[in-house]
Parts: structure tokens; C-alpha cells; sequence
């Protein structure tokens, strides 16, 4: 049942963190749409989305520039993690509740979660960041790491053939393929319903646009967090405005798009396969 919005909002996000993950969707949505159409070359639907950007040397250019941007990203998140722990000591980052990495609480979380889909036990109460987002922030980390570093083995390969096997590009091109396609069968349909799709967030989850999150949903989706942050007054520090209409509009537009986009790739990957 649906509680009565009590119109109070709460910061969520800050601008730089909702910066990163918009050029991490513009670069990932880019470079699957390229990769994609460079892995089905042969298909027709990757031949005429080829033909109307001028070619396929043109779809590579555009794989390169995205991948550029994807690494900037990536790069500036390690180091800004790296220098909030290291320099300014925050190490809630490592072991607090503000971290990404799995703790055992995770694990507990987890089998209490299928015992209440089964009607075995109550709901769990998850903290700043459930099981289930840390699954989708390491599954991004570990795959751009793998991914990033056999495109870069490709892109200069001249240069990475000095130092290893001609032969290990082949498998580098191999792990770069395969890896590259898990990680856009996991962001289109996993993460996508985790974000948006599942109960409480469909149609869309808009915080991660917005920044902001309404009272109901954070008590709802982060219910520990917000018990705890009640009792000891933490909570009126983050109390925030609400999100203007047109910021909600035009986050509704963008991830919109995206979601349209992923399940369209989706679609044009199964076919590849079965035509395959």
C-alpha cells in the first residue's frame, strides 16, 4: 500500500557523482552500439547502422573516442576514491557502511531476501548500498579493467607485441569479445532491473539523475540507513529541496532512452546469435 508523500526529499548523490555515471552511460551506451556492430559485422542490421555513419573505419573511431572517455572516468573514480581514503582518511570508504566492498552483512542480507520471496522471513532492512548494488558497482569495476585493457592491447598493438606473443592479441581480441558481451547482457537486463524495472523503482528510479531521493522511497528502499540516521539526528543534514519538474522530465527523457536503447541491443545481440 502506498504511503502519503510527505513532500521532504534527501540528498542523495552530489553533482560530480551524478556527472560520472551520466558519461558512463553516453560512453557505454556508445561503445556497446559500436562493439556491437563491429562483433555482427555480417548482420544486415550492423551493415546499414555502419553505412549511415560513413563506414566501419568511422564506427571504430567512435569505439576509440568512447573508450577514451570511459577510461577518463574510470580513472578519475580510482583516484578520487584513492585520495578520499588515502589523503583525506576516509575510511568508511573501505570498511563503513559508505562501502562498496561485500561485507558479511551482504551475505546475510541476501539469503534473508530469498527466504522472504518465499514467505519464510521478513523483508531484510538494507543499509546506504544493498547486496544487490554492490554486485552491479564490481561487476562494472572488474569489467572495464578487463575489457579496457585488452582494447588497449589491440588498439596499440605494434607497441604490446614488443612485449608479449603475437599470439596473445588473438586472445586478447577473444577476451575482449566475450567479456564485452557479458557486460552488456548484465547492464541491459540485470542492472537495468535492479535500477528500474523491479518493485518499488518501475517505471524508473530517477535519484541517480536527480541526486535526491522523497522520504517514502528512502525509508522504503534504505530502511537501516534511515532508522539509523533518524536516531542520532543525521537525517535533517541531508534534508534537501525537492527536484524542480523539469530536472525529473528531463532525467525521465535520458533514462528513457537508455532503457530503450539497452533493450533494442539486447534484441539485435539475440538475433545475431540465432542467425549466427
Amino acid at each position: 500500500m502506498k504511503t502519503e508523500h510527505s513532500g521532504r526529499y534527501y540528498s542523495r548523490f552530489t553533482l560530480g557523482q551524478r556527472f560520472m555515471h551520466g558519461i558512463l552511460v553516453f560512453a557505454f551506451l556508445g561503445l556497446a552500439m559500436t562493439g556491437l556492430t563491429l562483433r555482427f559485422s555480417h548482420g544486415p542490421w550492423a551493415l546499414g547502422f555502419a553505412q549511415g555513419l560513413g563506414g566501419f573505419g568511422t564506427i571504430i573511431f567512435f569505439h576509440e573516442s568512447c573508450a577514451v572517455l570511459l577510461t577518463l572516468m574510470f580513472l578519475s573514480h580510482v583516484f578520487n576514491v584513492g585520495y578520499r581514503v588515502f589523503y583525506k582518511k576516509e575510511y568508511a570508504l573501505v570498511w563503513g557502511r559508505s562501502s562498496m566492498i561485500p561485507s558479511l552483512k551482504d551475505l546475510t542480507d541476501l539469503i534473508g531476501h530469498f527466504r522472504w520471496f518465499l514467505f519464510l522471513g521478513p523483508k531484510p532492512k538494507f543499509d546506504r548500498y544493498a547486496y544487490w548494488e554492490r554486485v552491479d558497482y564490481w561487476a562494472v569495476f572488474w569489467g572495464m579493467i578487463i575489457i579496457g585493457l585488452s582494447g588497449y592491447a589491440m588498439w596499440f598493438a605494434p607497441f604490446v607485441a614488443r612485449f608479449i606473443p603475437g599470439s596473445m592479441l588473438n586472445v586478447a581480441l577473444l577476451i575482449h569479445s566475450e567479456e564485452a558481451l557479458l557486460a552488456v547482457g548484465f547492464i541491459f537486463s540485470i542492472h537495468f532491473f535492479n535500477a528500474h524495472i523491479r518493485p518499488h523503482n518501475f517505471p524508473m528510479d530517477l535519484t541517480v539523475f536527480t541526486g535526491k531521493q522523497s522520504e517514502e522511497e528512502f525509508r522504503e528502499r534504505h530502511e537501516e540507513e534511515y532508522d539509523r540516521l533518524l536516531n542520532n539526528g543525521g537525517l535533517e543534514e541531508l534534508e534537501t529541496t525537492p527536484p524542480p519538474r523539469w530536472e525529473k522530465n528531463f532525467s525521465r527523457v535520458l533514462g528513457t532512452t537508455a532503457l530503450i536503447l539497452g533493450l533494442v541491443m539486447i534484441g539485435l545481440t539475440a538475433v545475431a546469435f540465432v542467425k549466427e
